[in-house]
């Protein structure tokens, strides 16, 4: 039976991701809009974004937070692009965006001493094999892949390499150890639901100490530049961006941060992110259908919840036919507007992924559950003419 209730908001996509829960166009009337943000009350408004995000996240006073260029992605290559190649670098990837970096370093920067150390959609690469005498760069959560670090206990705090970490799906979802963290990175619309095009950038003591004693072998493009004369550009890291961002974008992030430590930051963003999880095993452990892409629960994801198949029927057809299957399927979820966006990564295995973000309300995690149960019914009599 097709189920009676819908969840309030059917949003699950895994960026742009849900607008905190009561969020309006009101939440923008304060928008600096026709100002520069060079202005005094420009650059107010993105040290507030920077500001905020320190107390939300308890960064430590002497990292710098700045805001960058083109999203998470924009934020992750300027890292490597400045930082890499002092010394021989680990690569770990387990998902589509760190085989991304993998090819970023080994294709485009042509880095001579570079090990990848990788694993398949739903594993862990070994973390033990990191080499911290060396940079070691890795993804926090897997977005595409469900799948997370369970912790920092891997890294050490006497490394002598940096470690760079890609955190777009883990912040503001996940405890991440600052201590053992060098430089991160993520996007507004992650899990704050912010608007997209504008990216994070913190870095440690030791990752500005990198910066202002290697100089890269290659050209640095403007947007990518993080030091002039040797020295760190330290108005990045007070709201003097490198190129203009939205002010509107500024706004809606700034209601996100302050919504944040209105229901209790961190720590009921981690709460509210984790029950959806569980929310989803309990459906999954009664499932006849469904199975998490990633086996371990100890690294499984709470905010990017990836599941595939488990139905002897449906995996017995082609990888073609699966994918077929996934995509009917995501598509009679979007028509019924239960939920949208919710079909596996191009790249993934084919099955579903449900963002579980802090934005995102148990009660339409809840409810969104049999709609699955029951699209995923439709399809398979459809596809075996039952």
């Amino acid at each position: 039976m097709k189920p009676a209730r819908r969840p309030s908001n059917p949003l699950f996509s895994s960026g742009p991701c849900a607008k905190r829960p009561g969020w309006s166009l009101d939440a923008l009337d304060g928008a600096l809009l026709g100002r520069s943000h060079r202005s005094k009350p420009g650059k107010a408004k993105l040290k507030e974004v920077i500001d905020l995000t320190r107390a939300v996240l308890a960064i430590p006073g002497d990292y710098r937070i700045g805001i960058v260029p083109a999203s998470d992605t924009g934020a992750v290559e300027m890292a490597l692009w400045n930082l890499l190649g002092e010394r021989g670098v680990d690569m770990m990837a387990w998902e589509s965006f760190g085989k991304e970096w993998v090819t970023d370093v080994t294709k485009q920067l042509r880095l001579s001493d570079v090990r990848t150390i990788q694993a398949p959609y739903g594993e862990l690469p070994d973390l033990s094999q990191a080499d911290f005498s060396r940079d070691v760069v890795f993804t926090w959560n897997g977005t595409t892949s469900g799948v997370r670090v369970p912790d920092g206990d891997w890294i050490p705090a006497d490394r002598e390499g940096l470690s760079i970490c890609d955190a777009t799906s883990a912040a503001f979802a996940m405890d991440i150890p600052w201590s053992k963290i060098d430089v991160a990175t993520w996007s507004w619309q992650k899990v704050l639901g912010g608007e997209a095009a504008h990216g994070m950038l913190v870095l440690s003591p030791r990752a500005v100490a990198r910066l202002e004693s290697f100089r890269p072998d290659r050209p640095l493009p403007k947007i990518f530049r993080l030091t002039s004369g040797g020295k760190l550009i330290e108005g990045i890291f007070v709201g003097d961006t490198i190129n203009t961002p939205s002010m509107l974008c500024v706004e809606d992030a700034i209601d996100g941060l302050r919504w944040s430590l209105s229901v209790g930051g961190l720590t009921q963003l981690i709460r509210r992110s984790e029950q959806n999880l569980r929310i989803v095993s309990e459906w999954v452990a009664a499932s006849t259908w469904a199975g998490f892409l990633g086996d371990d629960p100890a690294t499984r994801s709470c905010t990017s919840i990836c599941l595939r198949f488990t139905d002897p029927e449906v995996t017995a057809l082609t990888p073609e036919a699966q994918a077929d299957f996934a995509k009917k399927l995501a598509a009679l979820l979007e028509k019924e507007e239960a939920a949208f966006d919710a079909g596996s990564y191009r790249d993934a295995p084919p099955g579903l992924r449900l963002w579980g973000g802090a934005t995102v309300e148990n009660e339409d995690m809840e409810a969104v559950l049999p709609w699955l149960d029951w699209a995923f019914a439709t399809v398979k009599a459809e596809t075996f003419g039952r």
